[in-house]
C-alpha cells in the first residue's frame, strides 16, 4: 500500500463506483479524503472511511455548478492546510446515435464529463502552485481511446480528458505537479451490472484477461499515481482495462 500519511484529496463522483473506491482506498492510504458529490450523496463513502479508522468529509456539490467548483479546492486547502491530490471523476452517460442524438445530450455530457475538469483543476491550481507541488488525476474512459457506437459526447468528453491532462502536464511539471490520466475499460459497478448476464459474458469475451475489471483494480491505479512512487510520470494515460484497448 502506498503512503499518503499527511495528503489531502479532493475526489469527486465519490458517491459510488468507481469514485467511491478511489476515496476509500486514498483514505486508506492515510490521505485526508474529501468527498464529493451533490448533495449529501457521499456521505455513505464518508461514514465507510470514519468507520475503518479513516478521515474524511463531505463536499455538498453539483460539478456543473461553476461557482460551487471554483471555491472548492481554496475552501479546503484554508481548512485542511494544503491540497495534495484532486480525482477528477464525477461523470454520466446520455447515449444515442449522433443522428439521434439532441444537442442538450451533447452539452451536459461534455459540461459533467469535460468543462467540470477544467474549472475544478483551474482553481486546485491555486494551491498547489503555491506549495510547489500535487497530483492532478483525470478518469477517462477506454472509450475515449477506442470510441463506441453510439457514444460519441461521451467518447468527446473522455479523449477531451487525455489532451487536457496531456497539455496541462507540460504547463505544471516545473512546479513539481503531475498530471495523469485513469482510462478505465469495463469495469463491474451497478452500470455493468444492470445488463443481462449474456450482455456480461459477451463483454468479458472482449477482454484478454477474460473477466470484467473492478472498482479497487481503477482505485490501485489512483493510489499509485497519487503517491512519491509516482513522482516522475506525467502526461501519462494509465489504462486498466485488462488488455481490452491496446
Amino acid at each position: 500500500m502506498f503512503d499518503l500519511t499527511g495528503k489531502v484529496a479532493i475526489v469527486t463522483g465519490a458517491s459510488r463506483g468507481i469514485g467511491r473506491a478511489i476515496a476509500l482506498n486514498l483514505a486508506a492510504s492515510g490521505a485526508t479524503v474529501v468527498a464529493a458529490a451533490r448533495g449529501d450523496h457521499a456521505a455513505g463513502t464518508v461514514a465507510a472511511i470514519l468507520e475503518r479508522g479513516g478521515q474524511a468529509e463531505v463536499a455538498g456539490v453539483d460539478v456543473t455548478d461553476a461557482a460551487a467548483l471554483e471555491k472548492l479546492p481554496g475552501e479546503v486547502a484554508a481548512r485542511l492546510g494544503r491540497l495534495d491530490i484532486l480525482v477528477s471523476n464525477a461523470g454520466i452517460t446520455r447515449d444515442q446515435l449522433l443522428m439521434r442524438m439532441k444537442r442538450d445530450d451533447w452539452d451536459t455530457v461534455i459540461a459533467t464529463n469535460l468543462t467540470a475538469t477544467f474549472t475544478l483543476t483551474q482553481a486546485a491550481m491555486r494551491p498547489m502552485l503555491k506549495q510547489r507541488g500535487g497530483r492532478i488525476i483525470a478518469v477517462s474512459s477506454v472509450v475515449g481511446q477506442m470510441g463506441n457506437a453510439g457514444q460519441v459526447n461521451y467518447a468527446a468528453s473522455k479523449a477531451g480528458l487525455i489532451g487536457f491532462a496531456k497539455a496541462l502536464a507540460r504547463e505544471v511539471a516545473s512546479r513539481s505537479i503531475t498530471v495523469n490520466v485513469i482510462a478505465p475499460g469495463m469495469i463491474d459497478t451497478d452500470m455493468t451490472r444492470s445488463v443481462t448476464e449474456k450482455a456480461q459474458i459477451d463483454l468479458a469475451a472482449q477482454i484478454p484477461l477474460g473477466r470484467l475489471g473492478t472498482v479497487d483494480d481503477v482505485a490501485a491505479a489512483a493510489c499509485f499515481l497519487a503517491s512519491d512512487e509516482a513522482a516522475y510520470i506525467t502526461g501519462h494515460v494509465l489504462a486498466v482495462n485488462g488488455g481490452m484497448y491496446m
